[in-house]
């Protein structure tokens, strides 16, 4: 049904409506003023002694016969009139209550949901008129219930990922006040870490709940995947060989052109979050390798570990806020929110993370939508 249609249809009932409620009463002040009219006029017949079954030689003249018309015309109009205004008048209320039943159950509708009340579905009229529109409504609660549920697991999660943060710095500060710890410089740096551990919590979240509204901020230009990947690698590679983690990144021979438009920053943290991930599930001697390639019209980059995988029964969970397992369902450090926000950062591209492959080791890829756009950098040398 398109939304072009619903209002002429409904412009058509209301035209309609109006017409039964005239025509109602046309009538009735027709049959009514035929009635009181024929009874007026032999009343007045009547007294100049003309009645039924009376015969004569003379009938009555013209200008008795006009005058027990108009006698007769005055109070069938009156009569017709307010007959007519009574059943128009019902008439009316019975069709416009009939209308207004839905537009009402709407009007409940929407005030629960001001409520906060989104479970309660509005019942679908059997108008097709107004069906598309309750659809809509019901549509709106199922989405702000969405919203809702999000809202309160948002908060259990921060409570629950700030509370060591807020506990360590509280009982810190709390030793300190109270002479039981030492104030140096080793104890003050503590702080500052979890302070800064807060603060990375805030801006992610804030950014994953931007993301989920789609009101993040992506400043697009043209830029190689492949490119925006080996930098990303080259800023992480200290962090590697500090693990004793191999990472090799692989371009194609030659390095294959893989045109996108992105934000550079928003694609770098993305594919960040993915080698850190593959980093923190990778043994001491391991490697981490970053396969960069176009298939079709996508541009995707791998990001591979030699770990010990993903079992089955995690593998629908990974991208789940502030999960984290490694292959065995033993907890790991790190926030669990990193496969989360990289999903985001690519889904707000056009593109996505996906796991495409769990075991052995597991592999991750992002995709980007391939531009044809001219300008684009020509992708790194291969390391």
């Amino acid at each position: 049904m398109s939304r072009a249609w619903v209002p002429r249809r409904l412009r058509t009932r209301l035209f309609l409506s109006y017409v039964v409620v005239v025509a109602a009463g046309a009538i009735t002040m027709v049959v009514v003023g035929a009635a009181v009219t024929r009874t007026v006029y032999e009343r007045r017949l009547g007294g100049f002694g003309v009645g039924r079954g009376q015969g004569g030689a003379t009938g009555p003249s013209e200008s008795q016969l006009t005058s027990a018309l108009d006698d007769s015309l005055i109070p069938a109009l009156v009569f017709g009139v307010v007959a007519a205004l009574v059943v128009a008048a019902i008439v009316a209320m019975i069709v416009g209550a009939r209308l207004l039943r839905p537009i009402d159950e709407l009007r409940a509708a929407t005030r629960r949901m001001a409520a906060g009340d989104f479970a309660t579905p509005v019942p679908v009229p059997t108008e097709a008129e107004l069906a598309s529109l309750a659809n809509d409504v019901n549509d709106l609660g199922e989405h702000l219930a969405t919203i809702e549920r999000r809202r309160t697991q948002l908060l259990g999660e921060v409570t629950h990922e700030m509370r060591t943060p807020i506990t360590v710095i509280r009982g810190q500060t709390e030793g300190l006040i109270d002479g039981v710890i030492t104030p140096s410089a080793e104890v003050f740096a503590g702080l500052a870490d979890e302070a800064s551990r807060l603060q990375r919590i805030v801006d992610d979240l804030t950014m994953l709940s931007r993301a989920d509204e789609g009101t993040l901020e992506i400043d697009l230009t043209d830029l190689d995947l492949g490119a925006v990947a080996a930098g990303a690698a080259e800023r992480l590679r200290p962090q590697f060989e500090y693990a004793g983690v191999d990472l090799v990144v692989d371009l194609g021979d030659p390095p294959e052109p893989l045109p996108v438009r992105g934000d550079i920053d928003r694609l770098t943290q993305a594919l960040s979050n993915l080698l850190g991930n593959a980093l923190g599930h990778s043994p001491t001697g391991g490697t981490v390798t970053v396969r960069c390639g176009r298939q079709n019209s996508v541009a995707f980059a791998d990001v591979i570990d030699e770990g010990p995988g993903i079992p089955a029964d995690e593998v629908d969970r990974i991208f789940e806020r502030f999960y984290r397992a490694d292959g065995t369902g033993t907890a790991r450090s790190g926030r669990g929110i990193g496969l989360t926000i990289a999903r985001s950062l690519a889904r707000a591209h056009g593109g996505d993370v996906v796991l495409a492959a769990a075991r052995p080791g597991a592999r991750f890829r992002l995709t980007v939508p391939v531009s044809e756009r001219a300008g684009v950098p020509a992708p790194p040398t291969t390391r």
